[in-house]
C-alpha cells in the first residue's frame, strides 16, 4: 500500500528543474504527480514517477542526488471538508502528517493526496479501518 517516491535535491538556480525534466523525458518517464519546497540555495523536488528505477538511474547517471521514500497516497471526495475528514482522522490517532501534496484526478469527484507520515503503517491501518480508500502504487503510476 505504500508508493515509492523519488525525491532530487536542486540547486535553487534558473534551469536546475528543466534539466530534470529533460532526463526525464530522454529517459522515457512520465511524472504522475509532484511538490517543489525550496530555500534559497536548494530545493526538493519529490516525483511520483512511472518508473521509479528508470527514473532514479537516469538522474544518478547525470549527477543528482536522488532519494528514495515511501509515502501513502489516499483517494478523497474532491468536495468541501474532503481533506479535514482525512486529517481529523490522523489527528485523533496522534499521527503526524509529515507533508502532503495532491491532484485532481480527470473525472473531478476524487482528489488524490500523497503523505508522508511519522508512522505510515499506523496511518494506513487508521484509514483503513474508517473506509478510506489507499491507492496501490501500480495504480498510482499508471493513472
Amino acid at each position: 500500500m505504500k508508493v515509492e517516491q523519488i525525491s532530487i535535491f536542486l540547486e535553487n538556480r534558473a534551469g536546475r528543474l528543466a534539466d530534470v525534466t529533460r532526463v526525464l523525458s530522454e529517459s522515457g518517464v512520465n511524472i504522475r504527480a509532484l511538490s517543489l519546497a525550496d530555500t534559497s540555495d536548494f530545493g526538493i523536488l519529490r516525483l511520483i514517477v512511472t518508473d521509479h528505477e528508470k527514473a532514479k538511474a537516469a538522474l544518478k547517471e547525470k549527477g543528482f542526488t536522488v532519494g528514495r521514500t515511501n509515502v501513502v497516497a489516499v483517494e478523497v471526495d474532491d468536495q468541501p471538508g474532503g481533506l479535514h475528514k482525512i486529517l481529523d482522522l490522523l489527528t485523533s490517532n496522534s499521527i503526524n502528517v509529515e507533508y502532503m501534496y495532491a491532484f485532481v484526478q480527470q473525472s473531478g469527484k476524487n482528489a488524490v493526496l500523497i503523505f508522508r507520515f511519522d508512522r505510515t503503517d499506523q496511518a494506513i491501518d487508521v484509514l483503513q479501518e474508517h473506509g478510506v480508500r489507499i491507492i496501490p502504487g501500480s495504480e498510482l503510476y499508471s493513472l
